[in-house]
């Protein structure tokens, strides 16, 4: 007979897919270690868009169901020109259609949630207005986030690497997989607090809101 205690955290578990992308995996030292920590992580669907769709030959139908099967969206990328990598917006340009993420009778995704893991070469400064990026990331995020509240999807803080390209020198790199990986698994278990996350700006490895947690 079945722990009722065990059926309820059943229940509880939230459907998380994590949509990862980087066209130069195999270079990649952030990236790659994030993708191997989440492949690891049991109940969750991990999807590499390179790997599936070497030719961008998006199958629409599957990622709708997908979308469909899942309450939590998590796009994981390296921020590349102040955007994603190129694969995602085809994605998201075949994906999200007219009549099934936004527009008439467009509510499929409505309540679901989006949140996005990124890594910056940049450091943390430089996303300021008095750095040479001029702005904070978010600002580059916001045509992500605007996507999102189109979809009726609600957009959290994202999970940010500054000076990503140091991380493995500087000793931020397993620390940034680790929380990943708790990221990922709070989520998963419903321990993420997302009201908390829409209220901040980023999130990383050291303020990870977890419910229960001050």
């Amino acid at each position: 007979m079945q722990d009722p205690g065990s059926s309820f955290k059943l229940r509880r578990m939230a459907r998380l897919i994590v949509y990862y992308a980087h066209p130069g995996h195999k270079y990649s030292h952030v990236n790659e270690a994030m993708a191997r920590a989440a492949a690891g992580i049991e109940n969750i669907t991990l999807v590499d868009l390179y790997r599936d769709y070497p030719r961008f030959d998006i199958d629409v139908n599957v990622e709708q169901k997908r979308l469909l099967d899942h309450d939590v969206i998590l796009f994981q990328f390296p921020f590349f020109w102040y955007s994603t990598p190129s694969i995602i917006k085809e994605w998201q340009d075949l994906v999200l259609e007219h009549g099934f993420a936004y527009g008439a009778d467009g509510d499929r995704l409505k309540g679901k949630r989006m949140i996005l893991a990124i890594s910056a070469a940049g450091p943390r400064e430089a996303y300021t207005h008095d750095g040479y990026q001029q702005y904070p990331i978010r600002t580059f995020l916001t045509p992500l986030e605007q996507t999102a509240r189109l979809c009726e999807m609600r957009f959290s803080a994202p999970y940010v690497l500054y000076a990503s390209l140091r991380a493995p020198v500087e000793g931020t790199l397993q620390p940034h997989v680790d929380g990943y990986r708790q990221l990922l698994e709070s989520i998963r278990d419903d321990r993420f607090d997302f009201d908390a996350a829409e209220l901040m700006d980023v999130i990383g490895f050291d303020n990870l809101p977890l419910k229960g947690e001050g």
